[in-house]
Formats: C-alpha cells, structure tokens, sequence
C-alpha cells in the first residue's frame, strides 16, 4: 500500500525500488522513457512522479441505521486529510485516508455490483471528496472507474449547499497538484533490467 507523506500522496521516489516504478508504471500508465547515462553498460529510467499539497476533511453522520450523509467537506493540507463518522448512538471515529481506502476496497471487492447503489459509510467515502482525493494517486487510479459509473454523485451530500462546498474543496485540492519527472538507474549496475548483461541505451 502507497504510504502517505506531508504534501504528497504517494510515496517518495527514493524509498521505492525501480522494478516497484516499473511496475507503477506499467498498471497506472505513468510516463516511463529511457535516456542516456554517462556509462555505457547502464541506463538511467525516467517517470513522471504526481503529488498534491491538499487534501480532503470529510464529515459524515449516520442519519439512519447503517445509511450515512456528507455534512461538511473542507480542504486541508495532504497530511491532515480524515474522515470524521459521527454515528447515531453519538460516538465519533476518525478515519485515515489509509483506513478510508480500506473500507471502500472492501466494499469493491466483496459487494461489486452494489458499490454506488447504497447509502453505506463507504459509499460516502468513495463519492465524496475523500474518494476524489484518493483516486488521483495513480496507484488507487480504479477507484476512478467506479466514481465515474456514478452520475448522482450529489446525492452522498446532506444538502445542496454541502455539496457545493465540497465542489470548492475538492478544486483546490487538484490545484495544488505538481508534477515532476524523477529519474533512477538500476541497483544492479551492469546487470540491468530482465537480466541484460550487457548493452547500449537508446540516446
């Protein structure tokens, strides 16, 4: 699972192995292109690395046994995003984004054809900003698929008016998105990737 840092939600280019970019590359479509290195026998990898500087507070009440509303939505800065449940008994929970992904895959995973068809806690959390958040992270890009099969998404919303914060929110979070492109070379040195022993790179 992609770890989550201060002011970006995937994780650092240098605590991740290359074959592990090769491998986001490959799932999530990400930009990959091999240049030129200084040494002949070794190839640098270049991929392009998104990040956001906001994030998503979501709060959620319970308005009928085990059927949920959106009250309030805010941004806030990428390492302050939560999801604050307040239930019918009065208690509070404070979600994570990591334990808001792990509802909604869950809820994927075992109840496919009712995701977007019920009023569930992860239901809110995948049609409301949370959802939206987490699904620019290229490694939870699925999460898209499902958002878009969903043309009622106002309907997670309390009221009008809550829905059009959430709107306002949910903009400035794709605001603060930044691209780089982060370039790497294989650990192995000359061995290089699928088991090459030797060989020139394109340039």
């Amino acid at each position: 699972m992609t770890k989550l840092r201060k002011g970006s939600f995937i994780k650092r280019a240098k605590d991740i192995t290359l074959s592990s970019a090769l491998t986001l590359a490959i799932l999530s479509g990400t930009s990959m292109m091999s240049s030129c290195s200084s040494n002949d026998d070794e190839s640098d990898y270049s991929y392009e690395e998104t990040t956001y500087s906001k994030g998503i507070r979501s709060h959620i009440k319970e308005v009928k046994p085990g059927e949920f509303k959106i009250t309030d939505e805010e941004s806030v800065a990428a390492d302050k995003s939560l999801a604050i449940v307040t239930y019918l008994d009065g208690h509070t929970d404070s979600l994570s984004t990591t334990a808001a992904k792990a509802l909604i895959d869950k809820d994927i995973r075992n109840n496919q054809s009712y995701v977007g068809h019920h009023s569930g806690l992860s239901s809110m959390l995948l049609y409301g900003g949370i959802g939206y958040m987490l699904g620019r992270n290229n490694s939870n890009g699925y999460m898209n698929t499902y958002r878009d099969q969903n043309n009622s998404r106002g309907s997670v919303y309390s009221n009008p008016g809550v829905f059009n914060k959430s709107q306002s929110a949910v903009n400035d979070v794709s605001a603060s998105r930044s691209t780089r492109v982060v370039t790497t070379r294989p650990s192995g040195g000359r061995s290089g990737f699928f088991g090459r022993s030797s060989g020139r790179s394109g340039g």
